[in-house]
C-alpha cells in the first residue's frame, strides 16, 4: 500500500485571498473559463494547491506588452470620457 499526501485545497474564498484579495467572482469566472481547476468535496467547489501554482505561473509567462497595451487602452477610455464630461459643461 503507498501512502500519498493529501493535497492543501482551499474554499473559493480562500483561494481569492490567496492570490491577493480578487473578488470570489473572479475565481468563479476563472473556473467557468478553465483558468482554473475545480474539485467538489461534497457540494462545496474547492481549488487544489496546484491549480493556484499553474494559474500564478501562467500570469508570469504571459506577455507583458500585452498588459501594456490593454493599460495604455483602458487610459485612452478615460481621457476620452473625461473629454466628453468636459464638453457637457
Amino acid at each position: 500500500m503507498t501512502v500519498r499526501a493529501l493535497e492543501t485545497l482551499y474554499s473559493v474564498e480562500e483561494a481569492a485571498k490567496k492570490l491577493g484579495g480578487v473578488s470570489k467572482y473572479t475565481i468563479y469566472a476563472w473556473l467557468s473559463r478553465g483558468m482554473l481547476e475545480r474539485t467538489k468535496v461534497g457540494g462545496r467547489t474547492m481549488i487544489r494547491e496546484s491549480s493556484l501554482l499553474d494559474l500564478l505561473e501562467q500570469g508570469a509567462n504571459r506577455n507583458s506588452g500585452r498588459e501594456t497595451r490593454t493599460r495604455n487602452l483602458r487610459s485612452k477610455g478615460a481621457r476620452e470620457k473625461t473629454r466628453q464630461l468636459k464638453a457637457r459643461g
